[in-house]
């Protein structure tokens, strides 16, 4: 049985998107990759696709801007503040941020309003991150204390993957336990 897809038109690209942003928050260029990923789908399924197919994907996209549905500002700063939270570093926070399709100018506000809404300068946000990545994956003084020391290296490499410097990953691993971490 041979799979087929549906000739892409205007309404479909305008249901595909309503669909998409019904289950995912998304940036202008998030949903722009997600109607192109269909067309080339639906290309390779030798579906039939209208002409001008890219115009009419660019003018989906700035109808949902247009309406407010899709806000790339908005998306920056909640998604910025989800991976502070996780324990995500700034560094790491860029990436997925970038990633996503959010522009330089927007990640710069994002990073300056995470700072301003958490009230700390950007070396302190990078040591709560640090903390709260340890905390959620039970690294360095939140590991039980018989197995601390032959887990060290494995920490290290976690909070390295994480995105934090070596410094900063040595400091919170090697912290004598748990109340050490506040002082920061």
């Amino acid at each position: 049985m041979r799979k087929t897809a549906k000739p892409i038109t205007a309404k479909y690209l305008q249901n595909a998107a309503a669909f998409y942003l019904e289950r995912y928050p998304s940036t202008a260029e998030g949903l722009r990759r997600v109607l192109n990923r269909r067309v080339r789908k639906a290309e390779m399924l030798n579906a039939p696709v209208m002409d001008n197919v890219q115009q009419a994907i660019a003018a989906t996209v700035r109808k949902f801007v247009d309406a407010g549905i899709i806000d790339d500002k908005a998306f920056a700063q909640t998604k910025a503040r989800a991976l502070h939270r996780r324990g995500s570093s700034t560094k790491l926070m860029r990436q997925k941020l970038q990633h996503a399709g959010v522009d330089a100018a927007t990640l710069a506000a994002a990073m300056a309003g995470l700072d301003e809404e958490l009230d700390v300068d950007p070396k302190k946000r990078e040591w709560t991150a640090a903390v709260a990545l340890a905390r959620r994956r039970k690294l360095g003084p939140f590991r039980a204390q018989k197995d601390r020391a032959d887990k060290r290296l494995r920490d290290l490499a976690a909070m390295a993957r994480g995105g934090f410097d070596y410094q900063l990953a040595r400091k919170v691993i090697d912290a004598a336990d748990v109340d050490a971490l506040d002082e920061g």
